[in-house]
């Protein structure tokens, strides 16, 4: 599971409370540091930031050259994420760019508005914004671009227009692009409403119910639940599995791009670490060739126990985008492990049955950890689709439930993503929403270690802790939570983490020097929980109630606290609102009690629990509180998220052309680095148009 939080500060902190760490961690030396360039350029509502690869030059010829074949890996897949996200998203995209990339004589206002709604596109991986889910549409009409496009064909743009003219090309997607009522949320999981039908996410064909398609499933029908799309044909539902097809098996959604992807991971094979890891990816290319949930299942199981330093994610992973909780967005992330910014994850991972008999749920829903779960700390090389460029801190993996309970998960930390956002954020926020001096000197002091704290236990021992009833039978928890599950999961993890923020065995671990400052970097975790509940309702708009998951199990979390302790309070000052802590112990103790009846809700299943849970606390926002955070925070230089400008990675030859070495470079460009992107992917065969 990812965990979409912005963290506040560097991991590497946790390198100098660790006793005895010798090894001196990464880093970038001060004059390289203070000359780099962080934040490119602020687009809306999101911030532009150049991710760094330190470490990279360090690896070896060899781990250089997997990563390259990695990274080609990620991008040629890029375009299924986006294909995902609406069913003519690509030929949105490739109209916007051809008319961007032809500008000259474009009346300058136009070609201004074109350009945010491009960036904002770009970073968003198509027209929806990623935390509220909503379309967001060009500062121009349509009139206003059909001359620009007109323009721009006059200036040698292709806009591949086939059999039809490009002004029938924009009447056909105008409403589309321009009219934000025509499919205007991605994902919709509004109480009352049609999920399947309110939601425009490229995963169910036209016309097809959620009644319609639980019955069907129920029934035995769908197969392929995790990379399929469902459409009607002949009366019938029917899916369109994601796979490359080969060796037998008929090519499905997807095809060219995943054959493309195949390509460069066998291009990879021969720098992969060991032979097990080279078996690592002849799995994945099995899955990604037959599409079928058995070789997903037997990838996984593999991949969990696959210790290289080189290591990746790449397939249909997180679901948080299926208004069902079934169907996985693309994603890839290539990344090395940082061996000295690993000592607290991994000191983390060899407490985890501690942690797990220490949760405030019941016995029987405690499991025994045979072991140690795999963490490291990690440097990007890339990420595309659901992890890029906005990207997590923490990732958890794999989903399935079963293999995680009996053969573990893998839990990483992004360093360098971490180092970015901290590097190009301020402390605006923090002196806006801190109810007192005494808070923020609190964060000043212990944020750093409490934040990346919360976001390794979250990991580590969070998503990898508790275990299901028998009467689930096998199942996956999450196929009796639709629409539900991930919120409470994500709540779960965060709780986890604020129920041990406090621990003793903090102490041993190396991350507090005594109980007393255990206790102090605990109640820092508890102040930014709170805090956060308020300020990040400058994120969401004019909407009414919060969308994304990780967001909605924040609101979940402290609402809940509020209503059912006195633990947390709120607090009128010169016309602006805050939310306290009054009382530490007494939100641990409702910390304890939400977290053993979330556990109970996922372990058993219980559908109605978990809507009456999320609905009442998580779902809704005062919209008074809502317009009064907006507009405390519009003077600040705060950007509800944050895309990232990924390093680039270019092989070096020797006089036979053959590549002997891979440099890092670093575009600083956010519009250089994705038209380039999708050019390469827009040369596959086949790869053009929708899936539908």
């Amino acid at each position: 599971m990812n965990l979409s939080k912005t963290a506040a500060a560097l991991i590497l902190t946790f390198a100098f409370f660790l006793p005895g760490c010798s090894e001196k961690p990464r880093q970038t030396t001060p004059a390289a540091d203070q000359n780099r360039t962080y934040a490119l350029e602020r687009v809306g509502p999101a911030r532009v930031v150049q991710l760094y690869a330190d470490g990279f030059d360090e690896l070896t010829p060899r781990e250089k050259m997997f990563c390259y074949w990695l990274s080609r890996a990620a991008i040629a897949g890029r375009d299924i994420a986006l294909d995902q996200h609406h069913p003519r998203m690509l030929e949105v995209r490739d109209l916007i760019e051809q008319v961007y990339s032809h500008p000259e004589g474009i009346d300058t206002t136009v070609k201004k508005s074109l350009t945010e709604y491009l960036k904002l596109f770009w970073i968003n991986n198509g027209f929806y914004d990623n935390i509220t889910s909503k379309k967001f549409v060009p500062g121009m009409t349509v009139e206003e671009f059909r001359a620009a496009a007109d323009r721009a064909a006059a200036n040698g743009a292709d806009f591949g227009t086939g059999r039809e003219t490009l002004r029938q090309k924009i009447d056909r997607l105008k409403g589309i692009i321009f009219d934000p009522a025509v499919d205007p949320v991605m994902t919709e999981k509004s109480p009352g409403r049609d999920w399947i039908t309110g939601s425009s996410v490229n995963f169910y064909g036209d016309g097809i119910t959620y009644p319609e398609i639980e019955k069907w499933a129920a029934s035995g029908g769908e197969h392929y639940p995790l990379n399929s799309t469902v459409v009607r044909e002949k009366g019938k539902l029917v899916e369109k599995v994601w796979r490359a097809g080969g060796n037998g098996v008929p090519p499905g959604l997807y095809a060219p791009q995943l054959r493309a992807v195949i390509d460069h991971l066998e291009s990879a094979i021969p720098y992969a670490a060991s032979d097990y890891q080279q078996e690592t990816i002849r799995l994945l290319v099995k899955f990604l060739r037959t599409g079928e949930t058995a070789d997903f299942r037997k990838y996984n199981i593999h991949w969990v126990a696959d210790t290289s330093n080189i290591d990746f994610i790449l397939g249909f992973i997180e679901v948080y985008l299926d208004p069902r909780g079934q169907k996985a967005e693309f994603e890839a992330s290539v990344f090395y492990t940082d061996p000295a910014q690993t000592h607290l994850m991994r000191k983390l991972a060899t407490y985890a049955q501690y942690f797990e008999n220490r949760a405030p749920w019941e016995d029987r829903f405690k499991k025994q950890i045979d072991r140690v779960p795999i963490a490291n700390v990690i440097n990007v090389t890339i990420e595309t689709g659901g992890t890029g460029p906005v990207s997590p801190t923490g990732i958890n993996l794999p989903n399935e439930q079963s293999v995680r309970e009996q053969y573990g998960s893998k839990s990483v930390l992004l360093h360098n993503i971490v180092a970015a956002y901290d590097k190009s954020g301020g402390k605006d926020l923090l002196k806006e929403f801190a109810f007192n001096q005494a808070e923020i000197d609190r964060q000043e002091a212990y944020g750093t270690i409490a934040d990346n704290l919360h976001t390794a236990m979250h990991e580590v021992i969070g998503h990898a802790s508790g275990r299901v009833s028998d009467r689930l039978n096998g199942k996956d928890p999450a196929d009796f939570l639709p629409g539900y599950y991930n919120t409470l999961e994500e709540a779960r993890a965060d709780l986890v983490a604020l129920w041990n923020g406090w621990d003793d065995k903090l102490v041993d671990i190396g991350v507090a020097a005594d109980r007393d400052e255990a206790r102090k970097i605990g109640e820092t975790m508890y102040d930014q929980a709170v805090r956060t509940a308020i300020n990040q309702l400058r994120r969401i708009g004019k909407n009414t109630q919060i969308e994304e998951d990780h967001m909605k199990n924040r609101q979940l979390i402290v609402h809940y606290i509020m209503a059912n302790s006195d633990a947390v309070a709120v607090e009128k000052r010169a016309g602006k609102t805050y939310y306290r802590v009054v009382d530490y112990d007494r939100m641990h103790a409702a910390v304890g009690k939400l977290l053993a009846e979330i556990m109970r809700i996922k372990a058993e299943g219980d559908l109605a629990a978990a809507q009456a849970l999320v609905d009442t606390y998580g779902l809704k926002v005062d919209l008074a509180l809502r317009d009064e955070v907006q507009e405390r925070v519009r003077s600040l230089d705060s950007p509800a998220y944050t895309g990232f400008v990924m390093p680039e990675l270019v092989p070096v030859m020797d006089p036979e052309a053959k590549m002997i070495d891979v440099k890092v470079e670093y575009p600083l460009d956010l519009a250089t680095q994705m038209l380039s992107w999708s050019a390469e992917t827009r040369k596959l065969p086949g790869a053009t148009g929708s899936s539908r």
